[in-house]
Protein backbone atom coordinates (compact mmCIF):
# COMPACT_ATOMS: atom_id res chain seq x y z
CA UNK A 1 0.00 0.00 0.00
CA UNK A 2 1.18 3.32 -1.00
CA UNK A 3 1.32 5.38 2.64
CA UNK A 4 1.36 9.77 2.58
CA UNK A 5 4.54 8.77 4.22
CA UNK A 6 6.63 6.86 2.07
CA UNK A 7 5.10 9.25 -0.41
CA UNK A 8 6.68 12.21 1.69
CA UNK A 9 9.30 10.22 2.40
CA UNK A 10 10.35 9.49 -1.27
CA UNK A 11 9.65 12.42 -2.88
CA UNK A 12 11.26 15.00 -0.52
CA UNK A 13 14.79 13.10 -1.31
CA UNK A 14 14.10 13.59 -4.42
CA UNK A 15 13.33 17.44 -4.69
CA UNK A 16 16.68 17.56 -2.48
CA UNK A 17 18.31 16.21 -4.72
CA UNK A 18 17.27 17.90 -7.34
CA UNK A 19 17.95 21.09 -5.36
CA UNK A 20 19.58 20.56 -2.78
CA UNK A 21 20.59 24.51 -2.13
CA UNK A 22 17.28 26.20 -4.18
CA UNK A 23 16.48 26.48 -7.54
CA UNK A 24 18.90 29.22 -8.20
CA UNK A 25 17.35 29.71 -11.77
CA UNK A 26 14.12 29.95 -10.35
CA UNK A 27 15.16 32.12 -7.20
CA UNK A 28 17.27 34.63 -9.66
CA UNK A 29 14.85 35.06 -12.72
CA UNK A 30 11.28 34.39 -11.48
CA UNK A 31 9.51 37.46 -9.68
CA UNK A 32 9.17 36.25 -5.90
CA UNK A 33 4.86 37.57 -6.65
CA UNK A 34 4.79 35.49 -10.03
CA UNK A 35 1.84 32.96 -9.81
CA UNK A 36 1.63 29.87 -12.21
CA UNK A 37 -0.95 27.51 -13.34
CA UNK A 38 0.22 24.78 -15.08
CA UNK A 39 -1.77 21.46 -16.67
CA UNK A 40 -0.51 18.04 -16.92
CA UNK A 41 -1.35 16.60 -20.48
CA UNK A 42 -0.94 13.43 -21.81
CA UNK A 43 0.86 13.02 -25.08
CA UNK A 44 -0.17 9.67 -25.63
CA UNK A 45 -2.79 6.63 -25.11
CA UNK A 46 -1.90 5.33 -21.57
CA UNK A 47 -3.30 4.46 -18.08
CA UNK A 48 -2.68 6.85 -15.01
CA UNK A 49 -0.75 6.58 -12.16
CA UNK A 50 1.09 8.50 -9.65
CA UNK A 51 -1.37 11.31 -9.00
CA UNK A 52 -0.65 11.61 -4.88
CA UNK A 53 3.13 11.66 -5.71
CA UNK A 54 2.26 14.52 -8.76
CA UNK A 55 0.46 16.36 -5.74
CA UNK A 56 2.89 15.78 -3.34
CA UNK A 57 6.04 17.05 -5.30
CA UNK A 58 4.59 20.50 -5.24
CA UNK A 59 2.96 20.46 -1.41
CA UNK A 60 6.37 19.78 0.08
CA UNK A 61 8.38 22.52 -2.07
CA UNK A 62 5.54 25.31 -1.19
CA UNK A 63 2.40 24.21 0.42
CA UNK A 64 0.38 27.04 -0.58
CA UNK A 65 0.76 25.88 -4.06
CA UNK A 66 -2.77 23.93 -4.96
CA UNK A 67 -3.12 20.97 -7.29
CA UNK A 68 -6.37 19.16 -8.42
CA UNK A 69 -6.49 15.54 -9.88
CA UNK A 70 -8.79 15.78 -12.77
CA UNK A 71 -8.11 11.89 -13.47
CA UNK A 72 -7.97 9.23 -10.95
CA UNK A 73 -4.78 6.16 -10.94
CA UNK A 74 -5.94 3.34 -13.11
CA UNK A 75 -7.90 5.91 -15.44
CA UNK A 76 -7.69 5.30 -18.98
CA UNK A 77 -6.58 8.52 -21.41
CA UNK A 78 -6.03 10.08 -24.48
CA UNK A 79 -3.78 12.55 -25.96
CA UNK A 80 -4.63 15.78 -24.97
CA UNK A 81 -6.83 15.22 -21.72
CA UNK A 82 -5.72 17.39 -18.75
CA UNK A 83 -4.84 14.89 -15.77
CA UNK A 84 -4.22 17.45 -13.40
CA UNK A 85 -3.71 21.31 -12.81
CA UNK A 86 -1.30 23.11 -10.45
CA UNK A 87 -1.39 26.65 -9.42
CA UNK A 88 0.39 29.09 -7.18
CA UNK A 89 3.85 30.77 -6.58
CA UNK A 90 5.79 30.43 -9.84
CA UNK A 91 9.15 29.63 -8.07
CA UNK A 92 7.08 26.95 -6.33
CA UNK A 93 5.36 25.52 -9.46
CA UNK A 94 9.27 25.60 -11.69
CA UNK A 95 10.76 24.37 -8.68
CA UNK A 96 8.75 20.96 -8.39
CA UNK A 97 7.81 20.57 -11.57
CA UNK A 98 10.62 17.76 -12.74
CA UNK A 99 10.72 15.79 -9.90
CA UNK A 100 6.69 15.72 -10.49
CA UNK A 101 6.36 14.49 -13.60
CA UNK A 102 9.26 11.94 -13.32
CA UNK A 103 7.55 10.36 -11.05
CA UNK A 104 4.11 10.41 -12.68
CA UNK A 105 5.60 9.51 -16.32
CA UNK A 106 7.42 6.66 -14.75
CA UNK A 107 4.30 5.54 -12.68
CA UNK A 108 2.18 5.78 -15.81
CA UNK A 109 4.28 3.76 -17.92
CA UNK A 110 4.24 1.13 -15.70
CA UNK A 111 0.48 1.42 -15.60
CA UNK A 112 0.22 1.46 -19.06
CA UNK A 113 2.33 -1.26 -19.94
CA UNK A 114 0.82 -3.54 -16.93
CA UNK A 115 -2.68 -2.90 -18.62
CA UNK A 116 -1.50 -4.48 -21.96
CA UNK A 117 -0.41 -7.30 -20.12
CA UNK A 118 -3.93 -7.63 -18.35
CA UNK A 119 -5.64 -7.38 -21.53
CA UNK A 120 -3.76 -10.21 -23.14
CA UNK A 121 -4.76 -12.85 -20.65
CA UNK A 122 -8.50 -11.45 -19.64
CA UNK A 123 -9.79 -14.29 -20.89
CA UNK A 124 -8.33 -16.70 -18.38
CA UNK A 125 -8.19 -17.08 -14.53
CA UNK A 126 -4.30 -16.09 -14.94
CA UNK A 127 -3.40 -13.12 -12.60
CA UNK A 128 -0.57 -10.86 -13.97
CA UNK A 129 2.04 -10.47 -11.05
CA UNK A 130 4.96 -8.30 -10.46
CA UNK A 131 8.42 -9.09 -9.03
CA UNK A 132 10.78 -8.05 -6.74
CA UNK A 133 12.89 -6.43 -9.85
CA UNK A 134 12.05 -2.94 -8.85
CA UNK A 135 14.18 0.41 -8.96
CA UNK A 136 15.99 0.52 -5.42
CA UNK A 137 14.37 2.96 -2.94
CA UNK A 138 11.27 3.26 -5.43
CA UNK A 139 9.24 0.12 -4.89
CA UNK A 140 6.45 0.95 -3.07
CA UNK A 141 5.44 3.68 -6.36
CA UNK A 142 6.13 1.15 -8.71
CA UNK A 143 4.11 -1.32 -6.79
CA UNK A 144 1.13 1.04 -6.95
CA UNK A 145 1.74 1.31 -10.68
CA UNK A 146 1.03 -2.28 -11.35
CA UNK A 147 -1.90 -2.17 -9.50
CA UNK A 148 -3.34 0.92 -10.92
CA UNK A 149 -2.83 -0.84 -14.59
CA UNK A 150 -4.66 -3.83 -13.20
CA UNK A 151 -2.05 -6.36 -12.00
CA UNK A 152 -1.44 -8.11 -9.03
CA UNK A 153 1.99 -7.38 -6.50
CA UNK A 154 4.14 -10.19 -5.54
CA UNK A 155 5.65 -10.47 -2.34
CA UNK A 156 6.81 -7.03 -1.36
CA UNK A 157 9.73 -8.10 0.03
CA UNK A 158 12.36 -10.71 1.49
CA UNK A 159 10.17 -10.31 5.10
CA UNK A 160 6.55 -10.83 3.68
CA UNK A 161 6.65 -14.75 2.82
CA UNK A 162 8.77 -18.15 2.40
CA UNK A 163 9.78 -18.28 -1.17
CA UNK A 164 12.94 -20.40 -2.57
CA UNK A 165 13.95 -19.70 -5.48
CA UNK A 166 17.04 -22.23 -7.05
CA UNK A 167 19.95 -20.79 -5.58
CA UNK A 168 18.19 -21.70 -2.05
CA UNK A 169 17.55 -25.10 -3.53
CA UNK A 170 21.41 -25.70 -4.89
CA UNK A 171 22.71 -24.88 -0.91
CA UNK A 172 20.37 -27.43 0.21
CA UNK A 173 21.10 -30.08 -2.01
CA UNK A 174 25.25 -28.95 -1.67
CA UNK A 175 24.32 -29.26 2.23
CA UNK A 176 23.07 -33.07 1.55
CA UNK A 177 20.05 -31.74 2.77
CA UNK A 178 16.28 -33.22 1.44
CA UNK A 179 14.09 -30.21 0.29
CA UNK A 180 10.96 -32.07 1.38
CA UNK A 181 12.15 -32.45 4.90
CA UNK A 182 14.20 -28.54 4.84
CA UNK A 183 10.42 -27.20 3.76
CA UNK A 184 8.46 -29.34 6.21
CA UNK A 185 10.87 -28.01 8.62
CA UNK A 186 10.48 -24.70 8.15
CA UNK A 187 6.48 -24.76 7.38
CA UNK A 188 6.92 -26.43 11.09
CA UNK A 189 7.94 -23.46 12.84
CA UNK A 190 7.01 -20.55 10.68
CA UNK A 191 3.85 -18.31 11.99
CA UNK A 192 0.41 -20.18 9.68
CA UNK A 193 -0.47 -17.43 8.37
CA UNK A 194 3.13 -16.99 6.15
CA UNK A 195 2.74 -18.52 2.84
CA UNK A 196 5.38 -20.65 1.02
CA UNK A 197 6.19 -20.62 -2.60
CA UNK A 198 9.24 -22.66 -3.98
CA UNK A 199 10.56 -22.01 -6.97
CA UNK A 200 11.64 -25.34 -9.92
CA UNK A 201 12.91 -25.45 -13.09
CA UNK A 202 12.23 -29.22 -14.18
CA UNK A 203 9.48 -31.44 -13.67
CA UNK A 204 10.65 -33.87 -11.53
CA UNK A 205 11.68 -30.92 -8.76
CA UNK A 206 7.44 -30.57 -8.52
CA UNK A 207 6.55 -34.07 -6.33
CA UNK A 208 9.47 -33.77 -3.74
CA UNK A 209 8.13 -29.26 -3.38
CA UNK A 210 4.60 -30.16 -3.54
CA UNK A 211 5.30 -33.48 -0.60
CA UNK A 212 6.07 -30.70 1.71
CA UNK A 213 2.53 -28.90 1.85
CA UNK A 214 3.64 -25.69 0.42
CA UNK A 215 1.13 -23.02 -1.12
CA UNK A 216 2.66 -22.18 -4.55
CA UNK A 217 4.74 -23.09 -7.05
CA UNK A 218 6.78 -21.24 -9.26
CA UNK A 219 7.60 -22.75 -12.91
CA UNK A 220 10.73 -21.02 -13.89
CA UNK A 221 11.38 -21.26 -17.50
CA UNK A 222 9.58 -23.61 -18.98
CA UNK A 223 8.30 -24.36 -22.34
CA UNK A 224 4.57 -23.95 -23.15
CA UNK A 225 4.10 -27.77 -23.23
CA UNK A 226 6.21 -28.56 -19.46
CA UNK A 227 3.93 -25.87 -18.02
CA UNK A 228 1.25 -27.67 -19.62
CA UNK A 229 2.55 -31.24 -17.74
CA UNK A 230 3.27 -29.15 -14.81
CA UNK A 231 0.01 -27.62 -14.22
CA UNK A 232 -1.54 -31.37 -14.78
CA UNK A 233 0.89 -32.80 -12.47
CA UNK A 234 0.11 -30.34 -9.72
CA UNK A 235 -3.53 -30.78 -10.22
CA UNK A 236 -4.71 -28.01 -7.89
CA UNK A 237 -2.41 -29.15 -4.66
CA UNK A 238 -0.57 -25.43 -4.94
CA UNK A 239 -1.11 -22.62 -6.79
CA UNK A 240 1.07 -22.15 -10.17
CA UNK A 241 3.24 -19.13 -10.75
CA UNK A 242 4.69 -19.22 -14.47
CA UNK A 243 7.70 -16.82 -14.77
CA UNK A 244 10.75 -16.56 -17.09
CA UNK A 245 11.02 -14.30 -20.26
CA UNK A 246 7.44 -13.50 -20.06
CA UNK A 247 6.68 -11.14 -22.69
CA UNK A 248 3.65 -9.10 -24.26
CA UNK A 249 3.51 -11.82 -27.46
CA UNK A 250 4.12 -14.57 -25.29
CA UNK A 251 1.98 -14.22 -22.31
CA UNK A 252 -1.14 -14.94 -23.62
CA UNK A 253 -0.14 -18.69 -24.47
CA UNK A 254 1.42 -19.26 -20.85
CA UNK A 255 -2.10 -18.10 -19.73
CA UNK A 256 -3.34 -20.30 -21.29
CA UNK A 257 -1.84 -23.30 -20.25
CA UNK A 258 -3.99 -22.52 -17.31
CA UNK A 259 -1.35 -21.59 -14.96
CA UNK A 260 -2.59 -19.00 -11.88
CA UNK A 261 -0.11 -16.71 -11.63
CA UNK A 262 2.52 -15.32 -14.11
CA UNK A 263 4.98 -13.65 -12.69
CA UNK A 264 6.57 -10.22 -15.14
CA UNK A 265 9.71 -8.25 -14.08
CA UNK A 266 9.40 -6.55 -17.37
CA UNK A 267 6.65 -4.68 -15.95
CA UNK A 268 8.84 -2.65 -13.76
CA UNK A 269 12.40 -3.27 -15.02
CA UNK A 270 11.17 -2.65 -19.16
CA UNK A 271 8.35 0.27 -18.47
CA UNK A 272 9.20 3.23 -20.93
CA UNK A 273 8.04 6.66 -19.13
CA UNK A 274 4.75 7.58 -20.29
CA UNK A 275 5.14 11.15 -22.39
CA UNK A 276 2.92 13.58 -20.46
CA UNK A 277 4.09 17.32 -20.12
CA UNK A 278 3.43 19.94 -17.78
CA UNK A 279 1.74 23.12 -19.66
CA UNK A 280 2.35 26.66 -18.45
CA UNK A 281 -0.55 28.32 -19.27
CA UNK A 282 -0.19 32.19 -20.46
CA UNK A 283 -2.54 34.46 -21.57
CA UNK A 284 -4.96 31.47 -22.41
CA UNK A 285 -2.39 29.49 -24.95
CA UNK A 286 -0.24 26.75 -23.70
CA UNK A 287 3.84 27.11 -23.38
CA UNK A 288 5.24 23.39 -22.93
CA UNK A 289 7.62 23.97 -19.81
CA UNK A 290 11.47 21.96 -20.48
Amino acid sequence: MLTRATIDRVVSAALEEDAPWGDVTSEFLIPSTAVARAELVARDHGVFSGGEVFAAAFRLTDPTIRVALTVADGAEFAPGTVLAVAEGPARGVLTAERVALNFVQRMSGIATLTSRFVAEVAHTGARIADTRKTTPGLRAFERHAVTSGGGHNHRHSLSDAVMAKDNHLAVLQRSGVSVTAALQGAIARLPHTTHVEVEVDRLDQIEPVLAAGIGTILLDNFSLEDLRRGVQQVAGRALVDASGGVRLDTVRAIAETGVDIISVGALTHSASALDLGLDILVDDSHETAD
